[in-house]
């Protein structure tokens, strides 16, 4: 049977796109800008999980839902601190974020740990790594089995008083939020892993944040960021310093969505 002419514009149209680089171009940048994550941002010690507000708000801007859980004794829950004083240790802080999953019924996530929050994050996944897609360590630790802070980093030793550590670099005049006393117990108590079987097997990028002009040997968290190489996790640096959600976040928003 003889094409009629509008089978023949169709077939020359359906030719034309097939052979067009440009079209499959544009449907891979489509497809990536499209992807949209659910990411629950652990803080590290002294601080809350104010302290990623406005890497939230650009996360937001950009499509993705966002959790900052705040650890029981920090942020704006330090007025728990007094009351519970030596009973807040690691496994607590853990539970802090496990429960904030389970009772938000989160699953398919990106757990995001900046510094001491890599020791909750590394703890939440032994729990429940059937609901993280994706794990990322922020300047964190990687502590193994038995660890504690203590142990799995160096220079860390501080002076406690009544069972918290005072961040020394406060002044004690400054309006909220702001850093408040860490509960010592967080920092000497050994992470105990017993799922790490599933919890490997959790893709997990490590960045690792660096002075301007300094060596990646220099720097404190180093050590975990070999050891994040050794596991063959995926291994970034960005030139800042330790804290990028305040300094840079816009730069850091941009490698918490390439990540994933």
């Amino acid at each position: 049977m003889r094409p009629s002419p509008v089978h023949v514009v169709f077939l020359i149209l359906l030719a034309s796109a097939s052979l067009s680089p440009a079209a499959e171009t544009n449907a891979v940048s489509s497809s990536s800008s499209d992807r949209k994550f659910t990411y629950v941002i652990v803080h590290g010690a002294w601080g809350g999980g104010w302290a990623f507000k406005e890497v939230e708000r650009i996360l937001r801007a950009d499509g993705h839902t966002v959790y900052r859980p705040t650890l029981t004794g920090q942020g704006e829950k330090n007025h728990l601190a007094s009351l519970l004083t030596t009973n807040i240790d690691l496994n607590l802080h853990i539970t802090d974020v496990e429960n904030a999953i389970r009772w938000e019924k989160l699953s398919n996530i990106v757990l995001v740990g900046h510094s001491y929050g890599g020791m909750v994050i590394t703890g939440v996944a032994d729990r429940v790594p059937e609901r993280i897609k994706h794990m990322i360590y922020l300047d964190a630790i990687v502590p193994e089995n038995g660890e504690s802070v203590n142990k799995a980093i160096a220079n860390l030793n501080r002076e406690t008083t009544n069972d918290f550590i005072a961040p020394f670099w406060l002044k004690g005049n400054e309006p909220v939020p702001h850093d408040v006393p860490h509960p010592a117990r967080t920092f000497s108590q050994p992470i105990s892993l017993k799922n790490q079987d599933a919890a490997r097997k959790i893709p997990t990028t490590y960045i690792l944040t660096v002075d301007k002009g300094s060596a990646p040997e220099r720097d404190m968290f180093f050590r975990p960021y070999e050891r994040a190489r050794a596991r063959n996790w995926t291994v970034l640096t960005m030139e800042a310093d330790h804290n990028p959600q305040w300094s840079k976040p816009e730069e850091l928003v941009k490698l918490l969505e390439q990540s994933p």
